[in-house]
């Protein structure tokens, strides 16, 4: 007996290798463009660069005449700034 031969038996599962790798690959992608908050695709769950903070939103509306100077210093206040 041969003791290199492995039998037919050992490449009956050669194609559990391919078929892992496969499933792999594939739960990366859906995890990848599907899960639009995942490790991989967190990008929406930062704040734009664009968007205003509490504080322009504030100033805007004291400047607009939609809040006295009172309410405008309380609510500078609340947000943390001086």
């Amino acid at each position: 007996m041969d003791p290199y031969y492995w039998g037919p038996h050992f490449f009956g599962w050669m194609w559990i290798l391919p078929a892992v790798f496969l499933i792999v690959c594939l739960v990366f992608l859906f995890s990848f463009f599907f899960r639009g908050s995942g490790c991989w695709g967190g990008r929406h769950r930062h704040r734009h660069d664009n968007a205003e903070s509490a504080r322009d939103i504030l100033d805007k509306r004291y400047a607009k005449g939609e809040i006295a100077k009172d309410q405008y210093e309380e609510m500078k206040r609340v947000l943390g700034e001086k």
